[in-house]
């Protein structure tokens, strides 16, 4: 394996195979969500990176699956709660990660239920009031979540609330 210039880029490439390694970033999701008052879905995380520390819902998008399903499936592992209809929010990537770069999907999403069983990756999760909630551990899950706040109070959208 050589570190060679390619399409401008320092890549991996191997000489015997003509084979280039492209290190893309990892896809993930992050959700956002709140229940029927008003109050925001927050999870405290039970992993490195951010251990103890609370951030929004979500995680890694699996093989052979879609983001939309994949913000689906995380919500339902880290919360225990049904989500539907997920709607993009944002694109955003976390560069320099603990895992690496990250490109982060956002999806906005309907709750069934508001009933929290948390999963083996959060130590927590529940429904914060927006003036009583913690700090988020990730800096960019803090500045997403404040932008929701600030659209959803200058009501740039209609509220997407499930049905108790």
């Amino acid at each position: 394996m050589e570190q060679v210039n390619i399409e401008g880029r320092i890549r991996t490439f191997c000489p015997a195979c003509k084979a280039v390694l492209y290190e893309n970033p990892i896809p993930s999701v992050a959700i956002l969500a709140e229940n029927d008052r008003n109050e925001i879905l927050l999870v405290k995380r039970n992993v490195e990176p951010g251990k103890g520390g609370w951030s929004l819902a979500g995680g890694f998008i699996e093989m052979g699956e879609t983001p939309e399903n994949g913000a689906i499936r995380e919500l339902k592992e880290e919360t225990g709660l049904n989500g539907i209809q997920p709607t993009l929010f944002d694109v955003k990537i976390h560069l320099n990660g603990y895992y690496g770069d990250i490109l982060i999907v956002i999806y906005r999403m309907i709750l069934q239920s508001f009933e929290i069983l948390p999963g083996d990756d959060v130590q927590d999760a529940r429904f914060f009031k927006i003036d009583e909630r913690p700090q988020l551990v990730f800096s960019i899950h803090e500045q997403l979540l404040k932008r929701w706040l600030s659209e959803r109070e200058s009501k740039k959208y209609e509220r997407i609330v499930g049905k108790k």
